[in-house]
């Protein structure tokens, strides 16, 4: 079985990783090559048991635009979204053995290093679902 493993972030999140001006603690280099290597390193290892389907990093939420329908026509909001704290980040796919096995190898982002003074301001965590192969799989 498929299994959709999403971590979450927001827009501070990405401002203070990329150093951005007036954002605090911003991270140094090293603090942002230690998170990029681990999760190369996670991303590797899936690979390597042959877990890995796949997986993206997204840009930062400035970058989305939503769509919605109002009275029938397509309504277009540019982001960031004032009233969504957090947003996805990213995703990774991972086809597995079991439920337990996808929410152990997401537990393992536990540990994505981080410089010790960030304060996220909110719980960190991350989502695991199955992946819907067909219709037939929606209410597993």
């Amino acid at each position: 079985m498929k299994y959709m493993i999403m971590m979450y972030g927001s827009q501070q999140d990405y401002d203070v990783l990329t150093g951005k001006e007036g954002a605090t603690p911003a991270w140094d280099e090293k603090d942002v090559a230690a998170m990029h290597q681990f999760m190369a390193d996670w991303n590797n290892a899936l690979v390597e048991s042959g877990e890995f389907v796949e997986g993206h990093g997204l840009t930062a939420p400035v970058h989305a635009r939503r769509i919605g329908v109002r009275d029938g026509v397509p309504v277009v909001t540019d982001g960031p979204y004032a009233e969504t704290q957090e947003v996805l980040a990213g995703f990774t796919i991972v086809e597995c053995a079991s439920f337990d096995r996808a929410t152990e190898i997401a537990a393992q982002l536990a540990n994505t290093p981080h410089p010790p003074d960030a304060d996220l301001g909110r719980d960190w965590y991350v989502d695991v679902r199955p992946v819907a192969g067909g219709a037939g799989d929606y209410d597993l």
